[in-house]
């Protein structure tokens, strides 16, 4: 059986759409309401809620097969306020694997627990070449040094107080979302493609009236990025569980933008060889381009819901993703076979 086509059109709107709607983790509500509305058209799907927040869409099937899940993660790097410094400008604290060079004068948004949202860049305390020179290159571009300059008419620290600015207020970076010759360029791709690739296979398969062979639950977390966004939420009889997660692009890696990719170790230890070897056959029964890596410095949702004791056959698939956590950047061709490749899993 051929795979159903996939809404080009629909998948890069809804993706650009969901990029640009702010979620680091712990504020990713706005983003998980937006799935969740997308997904709501579909009558296949019933809809919940984890109590930590994370959306579950079950797709329902008569079959004598076990049920499986796929999870992929809707909430991206950020920081919160740290400290409001007696110029008024803020430190921050960040929130998963952010590093600091990769984001130095990016425009944020500020948002305010007592207030309206505030505009602002992030730059080194020693931006001003005409000030501080060549010491400015110098700076340490750390924790201390970093700093959040606001669009607003403030020199201390009680004025920004004043402006419903809290420290623990959540400070989000600009996306900064291009679409251009098949590429999409943006911070936050990881894991926001992933999400898009199964709101895709499941539009492709409910408009195409196909079913899975088995009971579905999709899970879409919110907590990934700190290490334990599906450590719970996946239901105890699921027999095996996919995460769709970004794929790492770079010196040493066999990923590219162009392929999806198999992901059989990271650094949480190898995933389950069996369903590695199974989604391996889909992949070349359907054509569908693939890699296989290993990635050192990573860790999954899936690994999270295996060390909080989930019994379950493990795998990892993605597209392949430039500068991951930094300006991140992935190709149609890439993310097409992700979809491709999680609906041939689901027909089979």
């Amino acid at each position: 059986m051929s795979l159903p086509a996939i809404n080009t059109n629909h998948f890069t709107k809804f993706l650009v759409d969901l990029l640009n709607i702010p979620s680091p983790t712990g504020f990713a509500e706005p983003a998980i309401t937006f799935v969740e509305k997308e997904l709501s058209q579909y009558k296949q799907l019933s809809l919940s809620r984890t109590h930590k927040g994370a959306l579950v869409a079950k797709w329902e099937v008569k079959s004598d097969l076990p049920p499986v899940a796929l999870t992929a993660h809707v909430d991206t790097l950020g920081a919160v306020v740290k400290e409001i410094k007696s110029n008024g400008r803020l430190k921050l604290s960040r929130i998963g694997g952010l590093q600091w060079p990769s984001v130095e004068t990016e425009g944020v948004w500020v948002f305010a627990s007592k207030g309206e949202k505030v505009r602002g860049s992030v730059l080194i305390d020693t931006a001003s070449g005409h000030v501080h020179g060549a010491e400015g290159g110098k700076t340490p571009r750390d924790d201390e040094h970093m700093e959040v300059r606001l669009d607003v008419k403030t020199t201390s620290e009680k004025e920004t107080r004043d402006l419903g600015i809290n420290v623990g207020d959540c400070v989000a970076f600009d996306p900064r979302v291009e679409v251009a010759n098949g590429f999409i360029r943006s911070r936050f791709l990881d894991d926001k493609a992933c999400v898009a690739n199964l709101v895709a296979a499941i539009k492709s398969m409910a408009e195409a009236d196909l079913s899975p062979a088995r009971t579905v639950y999709f899970h879409i977390s919110n907590y990934e990025e700190v290490g334990h966004g599906a450590s719970a939420g996946i239901p105890s009889d699921v027999a095996e569980l996919v995460t769709v997660d970004m794929a790492v692009v770079g010196k040493g890696q066999e990923s590219d933008e162009f392929s999806v990719t198999l992901c059989t170790k990271d650094g949480g230890g190898p995933y389950h060889f069996d369903l590695n070897n199974k989604l391996r056959a889909l992949a070349e029964k359907h054509g569908i381009p693939y890699k296989t890596d290993v990635y050192t410095f990573y860790g999954s949702d899936g690994e999270a819901f295996w060390r909080a004791g989930g019994d379950v056959a493990l795998a990892l698939i993605g597209p392949g993703i430039d500068a991951s956590h930094n300006y991140e950047r992935a190709h149609m061709d890439g993310l097409n076979a992700t979809t491709n490749w999680v609906m041939a899993y689901l027909l089979d």
